[in-house]
């Protein structure tokens, strides 16, 4: 296995993943089948979240369009927090989000901004009520 590849596994994973408490999907995937786990961040992580043909907060960007659409919550969870640890502004996650109302309804629209707003709290990042 080349060195390069785990090298830009581990840095992007860092920069993805920095700070997040829930498990992560490497550590459920490795759970069940640590070579599989590895193979699979090996591709995903390494290759194709390490790829600069997209700046990261843009592939976040999509990534959290793509979740809301598709109404992923738990995987939306962690793309939200990734998006905040690349740098996404938090009114340019939230335009995202309403964007998609548009594609995929405002149901979706609507349980991803509650998603946010969950994210937001536990990172202090939201008012109290």
């Amino acid at each position: 296995m080349s060195e390069d590849i785990t090298t830009k596994t581990k840095a992007t994973a860092a920069l993805y993943f920095e700070g997040v408490a829930e498990e992560k999907p490497y550590d459920l995937w490795r759970a069940f089948d640590k070579d599989l786990a590895r193979d699979l961040s090996l591709f995903i992580t390494g290759r194709m979240y390490a790829r600069e043909k997209l700046p990261h907060p843009t592939r976040q960007l999509v990534t959290v369009a793509a979740l809301t659409a598709l109404g992923r919550q738990d995987e939306l969870r962690l793309h939200l927090q990734a998006a905040l640890n690349v740098g996404c502004p938090v009114e340019a996650i939230a335009e995202t989000i309403f964007q998609t109302a548009v594609y995929a309804g405002v149901p979706a629209t609507n349980a991803a901004l509650k998603t946010l707003r969950e994210v937001l709290r536990a990172k202090g990042l939201w008012p109290s009520e």
